[in-house]
């Protein structure tokens, strides 16, 4: 009996062990397996998945945007072409605030630029200085003032920071349209100045529509750019230089610091010159030494406003000069030049007129001044 509940005692304790080691192993494959279901992937990690990997803004229109926020599933080949700044609004714009009415599109090649930060006017006016200083064009900057909506244009002297900025480089002017050098110095001077205050040129302007637009205006200036000139030549004696700025300043003309005298409008602006027809400039200091075989007068049509006009004050100050003088008008080859000379003139000029005016550019405004000055 002994024996038996021995026997029996030590078979439950071996079956007591045996379930124990086997619980234990089960309790360990158990966990281990929650371990590797964690590291898997097969759950959200709270960390690394925090967003999405795209998203779709919300609507305050009930309409979903037709695309979503760039997200890790949008990026492509050429994200690292995407700045991070362009698609920031920092002075509360989704959109450039135009250009400055003063341009036009036709004459000026513009370029917009947004500063991050607003930018002061003095560091920008001189860091533009040395990028731009080779080009053959004049150069304007303005700055947008958010306060009250409207472009102001930029020198030297001007204060104040802003968000926006343009520069507008001239493309054409009696000298002639820029060319691909004018417009490569100039788009690349403006990228150089937009870097170094992490600013975004807003949009940059092709070149063949650049250079197509400076040719076709081009073209149109030199068909219109006419200066009629008449001439008073002596027939006797030569005219002295103190009897004619006498006979001139009494018509209303002022000696200018270019050696000619100016009829000059209400507004300060040059309506003909009279001029030494000789080489020699007038100069207020010496006039009383100077002789002269002739003088010429002449008008600039594309930058007087009503031209005939201009032309027939000019025909009587010319003839009345003549007449205290003893000397004779005529044209550049010395014929005479008559009532009828002075008719066809006077047609010719209100027909450039006319043509300058159906193009958008008045003889005597400010375009007309800003292609057809020196």
């Amino acid at each position: 009996m002994d024996s038996d509940l021995q026997i029996g005692l030590i078979a439950l304790g071996v079956a007591a062990v045996v379930g124990i080691v086997a619980y234990n192993k089960w309790q360990e494959r158990k966990h281990r397996k929650s371990a590797e279901d964690a590291f898997r992937g097969d759950h959200p990690d709270v960390l690394l998945d925090k967003a999405p990997k795209s998203r779709i803004e919300p609507s305050f229109d009930g309409e979903e945007p037709a695309e979503p926020v760039i997200g890790d599933s949008m990026l492509t080949d050429d994200d690292d072409a995407i700045a991070p700044a362009a698609t920031q609004q920092p002075s509360g714009r989704h959109t450039t605030p135009g250009i400055p009415s003063v341009l036009d599109p036709r004459v000026d090649c513009v370029i917009c630029i947004e500063s991050i930060e607003p930018l002061d006017a003095p560091r920008l006016w001189a860091a533009q200085l040395e990028p731009l200083q080779e080009l053959s064009k004049p150069v304007r900057w303005f700055a947008f003032d958010d306060a009250d909506n409207l472009w102001h244009e930029l020198s030297a002297h001007s204060a104040g920071a802003y968000h926006w900025f343009c520069a507008a480089m001239q493309m054409v002017d009696r000298r002639g349209p820029i060319d691909e050098n004018d417009f490569r110095g100039f788009t690349d001077g403006i990228q150089r100045v937009a870097d170094q205050f992490l600013a975004v040129p807003a949009d940059f302007p092709l070149r063949s529509a650049a250079l197509a637009n400076a040719a076709d205006m081009d073209k149109f200036c030199a068909s219109v750019d006419v200066q009629v000139g008449i001439n008073l030549i002596a027939d006797g004696e030569p005219f002295p230089g103190a009897r004619l700025r006498a006979l001139a300043e009494s018509c209303g003309l002022r000696l200018a610091d270019d050696g000619s005298f100016h009829a000059i409008d209400a507004e300060g602006r040059t309506l003909f010159t009279l001029s030494n027809h000789e080489a020699e400039l007038f100069d207020a200091d010496g006039m009383s030494d100077i002789v002269t075989r002739g003088v010429t007068f002449v008008v600039d049509v594309p930058l007087v406003v009503d031209g005939a006009d201009v032309f027939e004050d000019m025909m009587r100050i010319a003839e009345a000069m003549s007449e205290s003088l003893g000397g004779r008008i005529v044209d550049d080859n010395r014929a005479a030049f008559g009532s009828e000379a002075a008719a066809v003139i006077r047609t010719q000029i209100d027909r450039i007129q006319a043509e300058m005016a159906d193009q958008g550019i008045p003889a005597g405004g400010s375009l007309a001044v800003r292609l057809f000055s020196a």
